[in-house]
């Protein structure tokens, strides 16, 4: 990895674990929580390879972890398993908004998996909530980084193909 991915990777990891103490835009529904702009990182990182994906999900576990405790810290470590995922999309062709429709179903399932041992079973909870709230989540994310990547795109700060 050359030295300006390794700093963009840098600085998406500090924002990546920035982001939970800095957001204040939050919906809390028990068991689901979503912190507005939290997967942004997690998208750019996709762009700049796995070990970077891999970098800002552990990054995004650290920061929910220290913020807002294990169990979210936990979910919040599935972003290392989406961003690997769409990473290796995107090296093979995906488009962006193939890799979101794509990881989206897998990032639901991956939250409902961690989830699911400390709630009372409850299928409405789970999948609906919780299940369906991350992919929306996901595709929220998913827009605001398509639009900032289009911008830096513009600015030539870094070049994100494809978008």
């Amino acid at each position: 990895m050359d030295t300006r991915r390794f700093t963009i990777t840098a600085l998406l990891t500090a924002l990546a674990i920035i982001i939970p103490f800095a957001v204040f835009f939050k919906v809390i529904i028990p068991p689901f929580t979503a912190t507005l702009g939290s997967h942004v990182p997690m998208f750019l990182s996709m762009f700049i390879g796995p070990w970077a994906a891999i970098m800002v999900g552990l990054g995004s576990a650290l920061g929910f972890f220290m913020n807002l405790g294990p169990l979210i810290g936990a979910r919040a470590f599935m972003h290392v398993f989406v961003a690997l995922a769409g990473s290796v999309l995107l090296k093979k062709g995906f488009s962006f908004w193939a890799v979101v429709l794509i990881t989206a179903p897998l990032h639901g399932l991956l939250e409902v998996l961690v989830v699911y041992p400390f709630v009372d079973y409850n299928a409405y909870n789970l999948f609906i909530i919780t299940g369906v709230g991350t992919m929306l989540h996901h595709c929220v994310d998913a827009a605001i980084s398509y639009v900032l990547m289009k911008l830096l795109n513009k600015s030539r700060v870094y070049y994100f193909a494809g978008v």
